[in-house]
């Protein structure tokens, strides 16, 4: 009990630090506050040519979530470059606590500003393009969108795991943002993909939180997304937690925890 009392409080301390640094960042400021407007602007004008009235609501959905994926692929992966670059990860890694348990706060400290973008891209798709999305089961909803960021949570903590050992596996977010707006279908229906790709999509936590939240929104059952998208999150939890333990120990060995 004493030790998972003292794990809740390193998760909480850590949690809310990292909330306060992402704050006043001026990096994250810009990326969870324009850009997420920015996409969308660009998804409703799209959309608006079709004029469809219920194309715009599955593009303000998609638009909302497709915020958070940005802003998580490319500030999670960078967390722990960063603290390469000001020279604290070797004391980051050297804590009486497990490197998981000093990463997994960071990650979730960036989902929780990444909400922001996702209600931020409603209000303004409501405010500026009259889009009005009705949720027609708001508990359901709710519960979606927390899944939804916790899974991201967890897959921005496997992203950032990887720049323990690797300098440059920062680099794996940008890479990911793009293909991940198409693999979870954020705008475009997987449906229209190859069979292989809607397989690979089947993978990603945010694909099925995609999925329940505009389930929840239309008024269906979503708890079966919900369920889905809460094992994979969980267990890229699981994965990350063992492959951060395998490569402190490569990175000591092989001396790449510096910069230089």
């Amino acid at each position: 009990m004493n030790g998972l009392r003292r794990s809740a409080r390193v998760l909480f301390t850590l949690w809310w630090l990292q909330l306060k640094i992402v704050a006043v960042s001026a990096f994250d400021g810009i990326l969870n506050v324009i850009y997420p407007l920015f996409f969308a602007t660009t998804a409703f004008l799209m959309f608006g040519q079709s004029g469809n009235p219920e194309a715009l609501v599955y593009a303000g959905l998609g638009a909302a979530v497709m915020g958070t994926w940005s802003a998580m692929a490319t500030s999670a992966s960078g967390a722990l470059q960063s603290q390469r670059w000001q020279g604290t990860l070797e004391l980051l890694v050297c804590a009486p606590t497990r490197l998981a348990l000093a990463v997994l706060p960071v990650t979730a400290a960036l989902a929780t500003v990444a909400l922001y973008s996702l209600v931020a891209t409603l209000v303004w798709g409501r405010v500026v393009f009259g889009i009005e999305v009705q949720i027609a089961s708001p508990v359901a909803f709710v519960v979606a969108l927390a899944v939804t960021l916790a899974s991201l949570a967890t897959f921005g903590f496997l992203l950032s795991v990887t720049v323990v050992r690797y300098r440059t596996g920062w680099a794996l977010g940008n890479l990911l943002e793009y293909p991940g707006w198409l693999l979870c279908g954020f705008l475009v229906p997987l449906d229209l993909f190859p069979g292989w790709v809607q397989w690979l999509a089947q993978t990603l936590p945010p694909t099925w939180g995609m999925a329940a939240i505009r389930s929840a929104a239309a008024g269906q059952t979503p708890w079966g997304e919900i369920a889905v998208c809460a094992g994979l999150g969980l267990g890229y939890a699981v994965l990350a937690t063992i492959l951060s333990e395998r490569l402190v120990d490569s990175a000591r060995r092989n001396a790449t925890l510096a910069l230089t």
